[in-house]
């Protein structure tokens, strides 16, 4: 990889694949906020099966990654498998485009995009990474912009693709608002690459060493067919849900003895710290549980039980579309992080920055205090309906929530896992997330509401004792993660002397920046 004496600047370079990324998060949560409600609308499957189906597919988009960003290292570059994966998840959308109705067309589909996201995600982050190698006053601050992309791209798709399926469905029938939404993932990619197109010089000198070679014909042929063969695997796992369940099963349990194993095997001075990165780990996986709960519970709760309204001392403001409520998420995520940063930042200075541990401990508390927020909502609730402000205010400490748990887990990896295991732990890490989803989709079908209820007033307490009994689980999850925390203070004392005590930026939960 060809380092020095770039012949662009850092800015530009960081352009390109910030902007790649804001688009390709553009299509991704454009797709993500419709998807649930499609199946459960358009395709009429039960609450129970659409839930289920998107969490298998949301644990192999997590999983996938820690094969792209091998792919990319060692086999055909950061950069065309970052380019190929935006390719391939164009396709994906462009299927979802096709007005057609049949259920294993759709699991293709969704096995397309899983497999482009394994090639994008991994690689996009690397190359970030690779255009600041060795400038560490820059790093923190490009993580930081790029995070942002993240939010740009998903808060601007999660409202717009709802309404463009509401305003082409009232004109033009309701199948082709649905797969005219979906089909404005794939246009906002087309652009993506575009502007990559245009610009791809900029990363000219950027790269694993795969790409200043040329393209190996026969290793790009292979990795095309395996890419095929997992397409095929991905659908296989989506249409039945007994084989979805053996699948995260099994990865749980290999997770679990690879950390046994590394613990056992390490250094007695790595002891400490693996020890450290599996119970926090494992906290990591009980949050993704809860925030599985956007796409799912939250997104059919906002369909039957809110009031689109808002208001203000009386006076009506406007009215949102039901799935538009899922970007309250990244809107919370981009007001909090500076914030975040800011007092992380200020209480480092005076050596009171709290432990990773007890940072995780206040998030399961927001989570909790989030959860109580939609119960506490019901009892206020008019015909069935709660006010569009308590998902507001849910949606805020739910976020604040995320940016405190799941946010750190790269901190967590950085600072407890020796730097010789860290790109496996990494990869370990997101597949032990992906695990979580699926069993955060399990959690929801607690509130599947059956396809003859028609009523708020029925559907209304069947959802918010599920949100009740997630406040209480949050609730315990904070007091095991207080329990835990003279241990923790223990492991980390016995760590390595040259654990960072700085904070890492924030890292929104679905971002992938796989090191390799």
């Amino acid at each position: 990889m060809a380092t020095q004496n770039p012949p662009v600047s850092q800015t530009r370079s960081f352009s390109t694949v910030f902007l790649i990324e804001m688009w390709e998060r553009f299509g991704f949560y454009g797709m993500q906020v419709l998807m649930v409600t499609y199946m459960v609308k358009k395709l009429g499957f039960e609450d129970s099966k659409a839930n289920l189906i998107w969490g298998a597919a949301a644990a192999l988009i997590y999983a996938t990654p820690a094969i792209g960003g091998w792919v990319g290292d060692k086999l055909i570059g950061t950069r065309r498998t970052m380019l190929l994966g935006a390719v391939v998840l164009t396709l994906g959308y462009a299927m979802l485009w096709i007005p057609t109705n049949n259920a294993y067309f759709l699991y293709v589909a969704l096995g397309v995009i899983i497999v482009g996201n394994g090639f994008f995600k991994p690689n996009a982050g690397n190359l970030v990474r690779k255009i600041y190698e060795g400038d560490d006053t820059k790093i923190d601050s490009a993580f930081t912009i790029y995070y942002m992309a993240v939010n740009i791209g998903s808060t601007i798709s999660m409202l717009l693709t709802p309404w463009i399926r509401d305003y082409v469905g009232a004109k033009y029938g309701d199948a082709w608002g649905w797969h005219t939404a979906f089909g404005v993932c794939a246009v906002g990619l087309v652009l993506g690459l575009v502007n990559y197109t245009l610009m791809h010089r900029t990363l000219a000198h950027i790269g694993s060493p795969a790409d200043d070679k040329p393209v190996d014909v026969k290793r790009l042929g292979t990795v095309l067919l395996a890419a095929i063969g997992m397409v095929f695997v991905s659908a296989f796992i989506l249409q039945d849900q007994t084989v979805a369940q053996w699948c995260v099963y099994a990865a749980g349990v290999v997770i679990l003895g690879i950390f046994v194993h590394l613990i056992r095997s390490s250094e007695p001075h790595e002891r400490a710290g693996l020890v450290a990165a599996l119970v926090l780990t494992v906290q990591t996986i009980f949050f993704f549980i809860f925030y599985q709960q956007m796409s799912t519970s939250l997104n059919l709760f906002a369909q039957r039980n809110v009031d689109l309204s808002f208001g203000l001392f009386g006076l009506h403001l406007f009215n949102w579309i039901p799935e538009q409520f899922q970007s309250l998420n990244a809107i919370w995520i981009v007001l909090l992080s500076p914030v975040l940063v800011f007092a992380y930042n200020t209480m480092g200075k005076v050596g009171k920055n709290p432990s990773v541990a007890a940072k995780f401990a206040w998030g399961f508390a927001a989570v909790a205090i989030g959860f109580f927020i939609y119960g506490v909502g019901a009892r206020f609730a008019v015909n069935g309906q709660v006010s569009s402000w308590i998902m507001v205010w849910g949606y805020g400490l739910y976020s604040l929530g995320e940016l405190l748990v799941s946010g750190l887990g790269l901190a967590m990896i950085a600072r407890y896992v020796p730097a010789r295991m860290g790109g496996f732990m990494m990869g370990a890490y997101y597949v032990a997330s992906g695990i979580s989803q699926y069993l955060g989709s399990v959690v929801a079908n607690f509130a599947s509401i059956p396809t003859d209820i028609k009523d708020p007033l029925v559907s209304l307490p069947i959802y918010t004792a599920l949100f009740n009994k997630l406040g209480f689980a949050g609730v315990a999850c904070t007091v095991i993660a207080l329990a835990m925390l003279p241990l923790m203070k223990k492991l980390s004392s016995s760590h390595s002397d040259s654990v960072a005590n700085n904070p890492l930026p924030p890292v929104r939960s679905e971002e992938f920046n796989t090191p390799t």
